[in-house]
């Protein structure tokens, strides 16, 4: 297979199986970013700035959620991010006889 998958693109931030199903990999990075809330706060913002999450838009989500941990709220934010970049790298990467 070639193409980005969104395991391989999360995989620059964390160490996971690139085999991995969608809801496996937001239950890893469910706990990833709780650890990193309690344990490592720089890493984490480093990781969001690198991954060109809109830091307002998380902040306002984290305020107004409820029911959901704040690992899960960035997960999704962090997730949906990262999809949409795979959606625009795999749009211009592609051949373009398709």
């Amino acid at each position: 297979m070639s193409g980005m998958s969104l395991a391989k693109m999360v995989g620059k931030d964390f160490e996971l199986p690139e085999e991995i199903s969608e809801a496996q990999l937001r239950s890893a990075l469910v706990r990833a970013f709780e650890y990193l809330v309690e344990d490592d706060f720089p890493k984490l913002v480093q990781i969001l700035y690198r991954a060109d999450v809109d830091q307002d838009k998380l902040k306002k989500l984290l305020e107004s959620t409820e029911n959901a941990s704040s690992g899960e709220i960035i997960a999704d934010a962090y997730l949906a991010r990262q999809k949409a970049k795979l959606e625009i790298w795999n749009k211009y990467s592609k051949p373009s006889s398709e």
